[in-house]
């Protein structure tokens, strides 16, 4: 039928009120211009005659204007509309998941500003589908949250300023928030150490026993047993059974890995032969709860965690007590050393770095967040103050500080803050404690997205997990919110789907989308959900790392290591990095091995540092250093032993 025989059909009809509009824009549709008539009984029921419906350009009657007078030329145009307004009414019928959108699915990088979306509701809606372009709006949302995160260079370097204040004060006097815990060892090792040492590792629900087998090559072997601690010694009586329980673990792994030397010891006390130090392993404990150190080998249990109550062990030297139990079972060990996992760290990085320079720092960036360095024995001056210490060797002129520094500006004078923070740390089961681990650690990170998530959900001017506005789904998918996601528990969301999302490349952002679903219970997510989900994750991994520099800084910068001149702070680094220059960290931890830029971004930060620049981020080596509570132990419990073992 052409637009004549349509036009004769209709000519006789009563003319129908159609509101149409003008023309599809780049910010939506304008629907400024109407044709006012009466109300047209024509359109099937249901459908509204005020209705949005496309409007024919006028440029497509031009050639019929002169068959026509203008009262026909309205009938025409006004019956042409009718026509397109029962086609479409037909094709919501018998389509009804029909998707009008012009755009396409952007990939990463891509902005979704222009594309034209039209939303429905129902498979016989009272309105014709009303097309609405998605604008900027919801990744702007996410921007302004992500600008909340933001750590400026300014911020770092005043950062780093207040960590050095601090770390001074915390070496000066006790109760301070950095802690600067003395450790008394004294020494670190090159990679040139041999022999064999034992490990043990009591940090949690279970117990692990290693030898460690030095080949001074900066290599080692390592063999190891682990066994679970029964729930019963957790909560004991009396801390024998819970220590003669470990103590039976080491005799067990001794007749196991190492028979030949348990017998000969065994045999030679038997017979009353002299036994001298040179049967006994030096052995390292790793004891992971609060303790008061007085010496290397000597700290007093100040409380349980992690599930452990035994009250009869509070205030106890806990060396002392599996060396008791040690003796019991006669066992060729010794308990050299009482390590704390970070200064482990710093051991093990400083045996297999693989430079001739000693390790400065060791430092912890995964669950929990700590670090350990060498400090000049000269700066620890309340250690002169502390009563009951052990002695320690001074020969060397320095001392591993252990500095706690998860707690460092638990006042809140340079540490960023957003609500997420305020909130995350008020629910807390330690609020207005450790405040700097709260904003840089794995426990954490995941509770900050996740209340930064409820923020733009709850807030109505947001897009976010909503349909209307989504221009890259089809009209039947709809996006849902399972009543038991972890997006509604606290530390529901774990660090590694910032891990996901934060280096996620594909296209239309599909491997968040399919996280969002399998580890967040959000189904049918769109693109520009998981895009804004991506920037605020950026953000919040992009503050821990900077914050992290600013530790790594402020340590590099106080003991004094980097010696860089004025030009080389000002350089471009460029210059060739010797290696008598070469500052060596070693880092562990599932942040800095496994998060996606963790490290670039460190450096970044570190190159904004004042007092560092360019060329003084070049001279940073940072390397995983991976077992600090077992071969670093075993390394501690070497220099404790003051010797070398064959």
């Amino acid at each position: 039928m052409d637009f004549e025989d349509l036009s004769h059909k209709h000519k006789a009809e009563s003319m129908c009120d159609v509101t149409t509009p003008r023309h599809f824009s780049s910010r939506g549709l304008d629907t400024s211009a109407t044709l006012a008539s009466p109300s047209c009984p024509h359109l099937p029921p249901g459908l509204d005659s005020r209705s949005a419906v496309p409007f024919t350009s006028p440029d497509a009657y031009h050639k019929l204007s002169s068959k026509f007078s203008r009262q026909s030329r309205i009938a025409l145009i006004q019956a042409v509309s009718v026509a397109v307004a029962v086609l479409l009414l037909l094709l919501e019928t018998l389509r009804p998941s029909t998707n009008l959108s012009r755009s396409t699915e952007p990939g990463p990088g891509t902005s979704p500003s222009s594309s034209t979306t039209c939303a429905n509701e129902s498979r016989f809606p009272s309105r014709l589908p009303v097309c609405t372009a998605y604008g900027m709006g919801l990744i702007e949302d996410a921007r302004n949250v992500a600008r909340e995160f933001e750590l400026s260079s300014e911020d770092v370097n005043q950062g780093v300023k207040e960590f050095i204040r601090q770390m001074d004060e915390g070496l000066q006097e006790t109760g301070k928030s950095l802690s600067q815990i003395p450790t008394y060892v004294t020494a670190v090792p090159n990679g040139t150490e041999k022999g064999v040492y034992l490990a043990v590792d009591l940090g949690g629900t279970n117990f692990r026993v290693c030898s460690i087998k030095l080949h001074g090559d900066t290599t080692f072997s390592l063999t190891q047993s682990k066994v679970a601690i029964p729930r019963e010694l957790m909560v004991a009586k009396t801390s024998r059974e819970l220590f003669a329980f470990l103590a039976k673990q080491i005799e067990s792994f001794l007749q196991t890995h190492h028979n030949d030397h348990f017998e000969e010891y065994h045999q030679k006390r038997k017979a009353g032969e002299p036994v001298t130090d040179e049967h006994f392993f030096q052995l390292g404990f790793t004891f992971s709860f609060p303790v008061h150190q007085l010496g290397i080998n000597k700290g007093y249990l100040i409380r349980w965690t992690k599930g452990f109550d035994i009250a009869d062990a509070i205030g106890k030297d806990v060396c002392g007590l599996l060396q008791a139990e040690i003796d019991a079972l006669h066992l060729p060990v010794k308990v050299a050393a009482l390590v704390n996992d970070t200064v482990g760290t710093l051991m093990a990085r400083s045996y297999t770095s693989p430079g001739k320079t000693g390790t400065l720092l060791g430092a912890i960036f995964g669950t929990g967040t700590n670090g350990a360095y060498v400090e000049k024995l000269h700066k620890v001056t309340k250690l002169k103050k502390m009563e009951d210490q052990g002695g320690y060797d001074d020969s060397t002129g320095n001392m591993i500080i252990n500095t706690e520094w998860g707690s460092f500006d638990n006042q809140m004078s340079v540490l960023p803050n957003t609500p997420y923070d305020d909130a995350l740390d008020q629910e807390s089961n330690n609020p207005g404690i450790q405040m700097f681990e709260k904003r840089v650690s794995g426990m954490f990170l995941g509770e900050v997205l996740r209340r930064a998530i409820l923020g733009m959900m709850k807030d109505g001017k947001t897009e976010l997990f909503k349909d209307e506005s989504s221009g890259t789904k089809d009209r039947n998918s709809t996006c849902t919110i399972a009543d038991n996601s972890p997006l509604y528990e606290q530390w529901g969301v774990d660090t590694s789907f910032l891990s996901i999302a934060h280096e996620d490349q594909s296209s239309g952002y599909r491997i968040t989308r399919q996280a969002l679903s399998k580890h967040l219970g959000v189904d049918a997510a769109r693109s520009e959900d998981a895009e804004a989900i991506k920037t605020i994750v950026e953000a919040i991994g992009k503050r821990s790392a900077r914050l992290s520099a600013v530790a790594i800084g402020a340590v590099i910068i106080a003991t004094g290591n980097l010696r860089l001149t004025a030009g080389d702070v000002l350089g471009d680094g460029q210059k060739p990095v010797l290696e008598a220059e070469v500052v060596d960290i070693g880092v562990d931890g599932s942040l800095v091995e496994y998060y996606p830029g963790f490290e670039q971004y460190v450096r970044e930060a570190l190159r904004e540092i004042e007092e560092i620049g360019a060329q003084g981020e070049k001279r940073v080596r940072i390397g995983i250093a991976k077992d600090g509570s077992g071969v670093g132990a075993a390394l501690i419990a070497l220099v404790a032993g003051g010797r070398e073992k064959e």
